[in-house]
């Protein structure tokens, strides 16, 4: 199954490694860090360019990116809940 992450972006649920609430998260350096290198290594996707309010880090084919996306960490983490409860 997928999660919609905005716009015309979804993933699939089973390639989600974790949904993290950006505004509470980005204080740590080791976030900034972290997304700072994502972002060197063109790793990040941005969703769209509203307010970022999540982001999303998945991997697939044992590579790791980064999603920055305009809906809640909460709803997000609705969605995925959903999704692994249908299965």
């Amino acid at each position: 199954m997928y999660i919609h992450l905005g716009e015309e972006t979804t993933v699939r649920g089973s390639e989600v490694i974790g949904i993290f609430d950006i505004e509470n998260t980005s204080i740590s350096k080791h976030t900034k860090e972290f997304l700072a290198s994502a972002e060197k290594n063109h790793a990040v996707e941005y969703v769209n360019f509203e307010m970022p309010k999540s982001f999303v880090v998945c991997e697939s084919g044992g590579e790791d990116k980064v999603y920055i996306s305009p809906i809640s960490a909460a709803t997000l983490r609705k969605r995925i809940r959903n999704v692994k409860s249908e299965k």
